[in-house]
């Protein structure tokens, strides 16, 4: 059985700023996941630069190389599924934010998850009328603000 995929595509920003889209394909075997729209958030500026290093350990470890983030790359980067669980919820989780103290905690938070937290909070951010609320929710238990 294969796991959800996930990719990330650089885009760039005004100037030479580089941002990420983060992207959950749908499942091939999955019907409700064919008939609904991807999951898709987009990072950039001062979040972008908080997570950074994580995002770079990642791509590593799934065989690229850190030259490749690079505004040139057109194609997408292949993520598998704990891998982009675990920047999906940095996704969801920084955006929204302007404080990089607050930022590196929940980047910290995250990475200190075991694979089956991060599965748990990853649905609840996700899925439903109470993702906002669950990214919320998320944000306060790893930042205490």
């Amino acid at each position: 059985m294969i796991g959800r995929q996930f990719e990330l595509m650089i885009f760039k920003r005004k100037g030479k700023e580089l941002g990420l889209t983060f992207s959950e394909r749908p499942s091939e075997t999955d019907q409700r996941a064919k008939r609904s729209k991807k999951k898709e958030v987009k990072i950039w500026g001062l979040p972008f630069k908080v997570m950074t290093e994580t995002l770079l350990s990642t791509l590593k470890k799934q065989g690229y190389r850190a030259t490749e983030l690079s505004p040139n790359r057109k194609e997408p980067f292949s993520l598998n599924e704990i891998s982009g669980v675990r920047l999906g919820l940095l996704f969801f989780t920084l955006k929204p934010l302007r404080k990089v103290g607050r930022m590196e905690e929940i980047v910290a938070g995250i990475d200190r998850m075991s694979d089956e937290e991060a599965y748990y909070w990853y649905s609840k951010c996700t899925n439903g009328r109470n993702a906002l609320r669950s990214r919320k929710a998320l944000r306060i238990l790893l930042s205490e603000e």
